[in-house]
């Protein structure tokens, strides 16, 4: 066996027995929450007063007095918005921060300025916000500007 095949060998391996350390029990694997209801979402989303700085794509929703929301959800991504995702930006505010606002408007020293309404919201109630939320996301094809070339 020549060098480089041992080298890509043993290199493979250190890789290999790299992921075996990982932690199994924080696994997302498996893991789904039941569908929800949309309109039971809607309500949701008010009730929670979600409003206060989120708007949504394409829905008319009642102002809170005082309050100017600055985050928008819903409309064209190049990506599917997953499931897992929404659950995640819902429960663990801080674990993605949103992007294209200015920072002191989503976030105070790294930590998202979304409330975090664990405590007090259900599991049924996040399964319908959720359900709500994803069907106003639209994935379009992302712009790319091809270089000619002479």
């Amino acid at each position: 066996m020549n060098r480089f095949s041992l080298l890509t060998l043993l290199l493979a391996l250190i890789i290999g027995l790299g992921g075996c350390d990982k932690d199994r029990t924080m696994s997302e694997r498996g893991f789904r929450l039941p569908d929800g209801n949309a309109t039971a979402g809607r309500e949701t989303f008010l009730y929670m007063h979600c409003n206060q700085c989120h708007t949504i794509e394409g829905e008319e929703l009642a102002p809170i007095p005082g309050f100017e929301p600055y985050v928008e959800l819903g409309g064209p991504v190049t990506r599917v918005k997953t499931y897992g995702e929404l659950v995640t930006a819902i429960i663990n505010p801080s674990h993605k921060l949103a992007d294209g606002y200015p920072a002191d408007l989503v976030s105070t020293e790294g930590k998202s300025n979304m409330y975090v309404y664990n405590g007090f919201m259900t599991v049924q109630e996040l399964t319908d916000l959720v359900m709500f939320l994803q069907p106003h996301y639209e994935v379009v094809p992302p712009e790319f500007q091809y270089r000619v070339y002479p």
